[in-house]
């Protein structure tokens, strides 16, 4: 599939970092429009279902538009979409917003439009008020919340028209399979407002035009939406959206409901205080007591002596076991076991061995699979021959850790023609026993993007690299501003 070319270094815009800054904390207000709906609708078809169709073996992208009315009332009339050029427009997406009600099984009454008292209410945990620090705990003062209220919306139920049209049937059946999967599923953008959507039917049709034959296919998507209006906020308001914070701390005295009701957040009030009657303590005592009794090598000071919470008990555990040195007859553990020191025994008896085996003359195996992975950390010496698939790695002119050890950068020197990059390097060679070294060695970025393996191939011609690019398969071609940086096992 054709790709996107990167532009290059030379004719990319400078962007000062610096003057991109910036710092907001004003509240803003919440609308939700129709727009916002609408573009919904594209960004779930477009990011998340992603239509394609396999024509000729290439895979392409389904353009999706939402029609005009004129170029709706075209579509009704003769049932295609046509360019410019007159010559239709396969495949193709196209949809349009039918109508809207509004959602009764939801009943908002909102009492008046320019002040809403209906709100849902989220809590902030840190604010510039709620500076909760060490500082404050000593003085006294109790943490401040701050809260948002946001309007209820309006909840609204939207209807919009689809119809698809594919050269093929097949096409048609893979997007009417992905489509019909996102069927009752909430549409939005990650982070952002998402409305449950539903599909009920579909309605096939094919027919030729042209002669061209045209498989069309027709749908209509029900969205549960809502509303809050932008226009409200631009009067007097805050409408939609309002933030306040929680008193700091409230004084309240017998009987004196005047006082909580003139107490306000601006007042800084940093005390919770109560007045009048006398305080006493308060004891709740159990039905069914809690007893403990003393088992083997333990000792209880209060041993079998119940406690109902009339009166307290004080317990005492000691156990008849040396902790500093312990002797035991035998030890069952039944989960995990972890010794921190070290662990001597005069045999170790064991049921099962997975992966190590130790054989009496000295040999070790490690594993007894081919997928089992053995991780070392730190230095690994030997003394003896080293084997790698069965052959030998030899120290020479290029060792095996030398071999892996070259990974170098080249910045190509010229191009010949629209494909094929030229470099001064040498490939490394590998050492006796491993595979040659290839394409797959190496990694090329062209102005900054990676290109991939299934179109390039490499040259070694004495001093020169080549690296050459199949066209067609990449999807462009080569220019003399182009700038390829390759990465992997050159000689230096």
């Amino acid at each position: 599939m054709a790709r996107k070319k990167p532009i290059p270094r030379s004719q990319r815009k400078t962007i000062q970092r610096a003057t991109q800054l910036k710092r907001d904390d004003t509240v803003q207000d919440v609308s939700v429009s129709l727009m916002d709906m609408d573009s919904t609708i594209m960004y779930y078809f477009e990011n998340v279902i992603k239509p394609t169709v396999i024509e000729n073996g290439e895979t392409i992208k389904v353009p999706i538009m939402y029609s005009s009315p004129e170029r709706w009332f075209a579509v009704q009339k003769t049932g295609f979409m046509r360019d410019k050029k007159r010559q239709l427009i396969l495949p193709a997406i196209a949809f349009r917003r039918t109508g809207m009600e509004k959602d009764t099984t939801i009943a908002v009454d909102k009492m008046d439009p320019e002040d809403p008292k209906l709100h849902y209410t989220f809590e902030k945990k840190y604010t510039q008020k709620n500076r909760y620090d060490n500082f404050s705990v000593q003085q006294g003062i109790i943490p401040q919340r701050e809260y948002y209220n946001v309007a209820i919306p309006d909840y609204m139920i939207l209807s919009y028209d689809f119809i698809i049209w594919t050269s093929y049937i097949e096409q048609m059946n893979k997007l009417i399979e992905r489509i019909n999967w996102s069927a009752g599923a909430y549409w939005g953008e990650p982070n952002r407002m998402r409305f449950r959507t539903n599909i009920e039917s579909y309605t096939d049709a094919t027919e030729v035009a042209d002669k061209e034959r045209v498989v069309r296919t027709e749908f209509s998507v029900t969205l549960n939406g809502y509303l809050i209006p932008e226009a409200f906020n631009e009067l007097a308001g805050p409408h939609t959206g309002q933030t306040y914070l929680t008193p700091g701390q409230l004084i309240v005295n017998n009987e004196t409901v005047a006082t909580i009701v003139a107490a306000e957040p601006s007042e800084g009030i940093q005390q919770v205080m109560t007045t009048g009657g006398a305080a006493s303590a308060q004891r709740t005592e159990t039905e069914y007591p809690l007893t403990m009794n003393a088992g083997s090598g333990i000792t209880l000071s209060a041993d079998g002596v119940e406690f109902t919470g009339g009166s307290p008990v004080t317990q005492t555990i000691s156990m008849n076991v040396d902790l500093v040195d312990p002797t035991f007859n035998s030890l069952t553990v039944t989960g995990n076991a972890v010794i921190q020191g070290d662990l001597t025994a005069q045999s170790y008896n064991t049921e099962l061995v997975n992966s190590t085996v130790l054989y009496d003359s000295g040999s070790t195996k490690f594993g007894d699979d081919i997928t089992d992975t053995h991780q070392l950390t730190g230095s690994l010496n030997v003394t003896g021959s080293f084997l790698l698939n069965g052959s030998a790695i030899a120290a020479g002119v290029t060792t095996f850790d030398e071999y892996t050890r070259k990974q170098f950068v080249k910045k190509n020197t010229t191009l010949i023609g629209n494909s094929t990059a030229s470099f001064s390097a040498v490939t490394a060679s590998a050492p006796s026993g491993m595979t040659s070294t290839s394409e797959e060695d190496f990694l090329f970025f062209l102005n900054g993007q990676y290109m991939e393996h299934d179109a390039l191939t490499i040259q070694q011609a004495n001093g020169a690299f080549y690296l050459k690019v199949n066209t067609t398969s990449i999807g462009y071609v080569l220019e003399n501003d182009d700038e390829i940086i390759a990465w992997g096992k050159f000689n230096a």
